[in-house]
């Protein structure tokens, strides 16, 4: 409860205002933590994915996300890479973790081959779990 100070008069009286600076402050501060932490969550590289209607599955707190654009190469989050120095890259990425899920994407136009060899790749570099990416699809009424 507030209260304001009369120089003159001896009692007390209350005021009934409501002090929203603390509140303000506060929003601002969330404002700027989600600011900042919005854009490290997403991946930059522009892919149009196909559609998918299965339930999507939790995301870990530190994805790896590997790549194929429709020119056929390869990135590691936003990082271009070359697919002789892929495993390289995903052992830098996954910190040498072998059972780390790889979030495979790829364009609809790439062949259904080339995603293939991409996960051949995969397979000889030692990640066997590897997870396909795709856009959700809106289920039918």
């Amino acid at each position: 409860m507030a209260a304001s100070l009369n120089q003159g008069n001896g009692d007390l009286s209350e005021v009934h205002e409501i002090n929203v600076t603390p509140f303000i402050d506060v929003i601002l501060v969330l404002l700027i933590i989600f600011m900042v932490a919005a854009p490290l969550a997403t991946v930059d590289i522009a892919v149009d994915l196909p559609a998918s209607n299965a339930q999507p599955q939790p995301r870990p707190n530190k994805p790896v996300y590997l790549t194929v654009k429709p020119d056929l190469s390869l990135s590691v989050g936003n990082e271009t890479v070359g697919r002789g120095a892929l495993p390289g890259v995903l052992d830098a990425s996954t910190s040498g973790q072998k059972d780390t899920r790889i979030f495979l994407r790829a364009d609809k136009l790439v062949p259904y081959g080339e995603v293939m060899q991409v996960m051949n790749l995969l397979r000889a570099a030692g990640y066997l779990k590897v997870a396909l990416v795709g856009m959700e699809q809106a289920s039918p009424l």
